[in-house]
C-alpha cells in the first residue's frame, strides 16, 4: 500500500523545474515499483509504470516539473503548500496513488499506464512528444492537471509564441523620430489591438484570442540598437497557430519582423465518451454535482490529442487560480477525495467491460 499524502509531500519537497526531473523521477520510480508491476524511466526522462492486465488500455499522463520558485513546503491544517502542490505534482500523485490501491478484480480488466512527463511547463512538451512516439496508442486517456476534486476539464485552449524584433542605427534623443523602442511598443499594441478585434461581442474568454507580453528588452553598443519583445496567444477552437501567424503576417508593423513558435492547437474533448460518464457517475458518488469545465490554458492534452484520437478529459485536485502563484497549495482532503473518484472511475470502466464482453 501506498500512503498518498506521504507521496505527495516527498514529490513537492524535491524541486523539479522543467529540464532537471531525475531526482523527482528517481523519486517516483522508487516509491511505486512496490505498488506496479513495471516502474522504468525512459529515454526522454519520463517515468513509465504499469499496473494490470486487462485488455482496456488507459493511460494516466501528468507532469512532475514545474516552473521556477522557491516555496517552503509545509503541511499545516490540512494545507500543503509548495511548488507542484497544485501544478501538478498533486493531480500526478493523486493518479498514482489511486491506481496502485485498485483491487484485483479491475486490474484484470484494465491495464493502466502512468506516465510522469517532462518538460510541460516549457514549449518543448520534451515528455509527451516523446510519449506518442514511442507508446501505442491507448483506449482511453486521462491528463492528470487540477480540475477541482469535483470537476472535469474538457477543453484547452491553443498557444502560439511570437518574437518580435526591431533593428536601427543608434540616434541622439533629440533627433525627434520615434525610438527604436517605442516602434516596437507601437507594433505590440498594433498586435493587440487585431487580436481583440478577432472578437465578437458577448464571447466568453474561452472564445477569444488572448495576448500577453511575456518580456521586452531594448539594448545597443552605440551604433545599433535592437529591440525584442516576446508575445504569448492563447487560442480558441476556431484560430489555429498556422491562421494567426498567416495574419500576423499581414500586419504593417514599420520594419518590426516577428518569429512564431510554438504552436499548438486547441482541443476539446467528446462531452458524453464513456470516460467522461464514468466520471460525472463518480463524482455524483462522492456526493457531490460533477462541473465541466474549460481552461483558457494549454496543457499536455493538446500536443498529444493529435496523435491519439481517444476519449480523453483532464482530472486532478487542486485549484488551477493557484498555478505558479507563490502561495501555490492544495487541501489535504480535496486531495483524498480525489483518489476516491479515481478509484470509482475505475470501478465503472471495469464494469462497463465486463457487460460489453459477449
Amino acid at each position: 500500500m501506498i500512503d498518498p499524502v506521504q507521496l505527495l509531500v516527498g514529490a513537492v519537497s524535491i524541486p523539479s523545474i522543467s529540464g532537471a526531473e531525475r531526482e523527482v523521477a528517481e523519486y517516483f520510480k522508487g516509491a511505486l515499483s512496490s505498488a506496479y508491476d513495471s516502474c522504468n524511466i525512459d529515454d526522454a526522462g519520463n517515468l513509465i509504470a504499469k499496473v494490470g492486465y486487462g485488455p482496456l488500455r488507459c493511460y494516466l499522463l501528468g507532469h512532475i516539473d514545474t516552473v521556477p520558485g522557491d516555496i517552503s513546503v509545509n503541511l499545516n491544517g490540512g494545507i500543503l503548500t509548495g511548488r507542484g502542490a497544485v501544478d501538478a505534482k498533486g493531480p500526478f500523485c493523486a493518479a498514482a496513488a489511486a491506481v496502485a490501491n485498485l483491487p484485483e478484480n479491475i486490474l484484470d480488466k484494465i491495464t493502466v499506464t502512468l506516465i510522469g512527463a517532462v518538460e510541460e511547463e516549457v514549449s518543448s512538451s520534451k515528455g509527451a512528444r516523446y510519449a506518442v512516439q514511442s507508446l501505442p496508442q491507448p483506449d482511453l486517456l486521462v491528463i492528470c492537471e487540477p480540475s477541482g476534486w469535483d470537476a472535469i476539464t474538457m477543453s484547452y485552449k491553443g498557444t502560439l509564441r511570437a518574437r518580435l524584433t526591431l533593428e536601427a542605427p543608434n540616434e541622439h534623443t533629440s533627433a525627434g523620430t520615434p525610438s527604436v523602442g517605442e516602434r516596437l511598443v507601437d507594433a505590440w499594441l498594433q498586435i493587440r489591438d487585431w487580436a481583440n478585434g478577432t472578437a465578437s461581442p458577448g464571447d466568453r474568454v474561452f472564445d477569444r484570442i488572448q495576448t500577453h507580453l511575456e518580456d521586452i528588452s531594448v539594448q545597443g553598443d552605440g551604433l545599433l540598437v535592437q529591440a525584442t519583445c516576446g508575445i504569448r496567444f492563447r487560442l480558441p477552437i476556431h484560430w489555429t497557430p498556422e491562421k494567426v501567424e498567416a495574419s500576423l503576417g499581414k500586419l504593417d508593423l514599420n520594419g518590426v519582423t516577428i518569429v512564431a513558435s510554438g504552436g499548438e492547437r486547441a482541443y476539446r474533448a467528446e462531452r458524453d465518451s464513456v470516460l467522461a460518464r464514468a466520471f460525472r457517475v463518480a463524482i455524483r458518488s462522492q456526493g457531490s454535482r460533477p462541473r465541466m469545465v474549460v481552461k483558457t490554458g494549454t496543457a499536455d492534452m493538446n500536443v498529444v490529442a493529435p496523435f491519439w484520437p481517444v476519449p480523453m478529459l483532464a482530472y486532478g485536485p487542486g485549484d488551477s487560480k493557484l498555478d505558479h502563484r507563490p502561495d501555490e497549495h492544495i487541501s489535504i482532503d480535496d486531495y483524498l477525495r480525489s483518489l476516491e473518484v479515481l478509484q470509482d472511475v475505475f470501478r465503472y470502466l471495469a464494469e462497463m467491460h465486463k457487460k460489453e464482453k459477449p
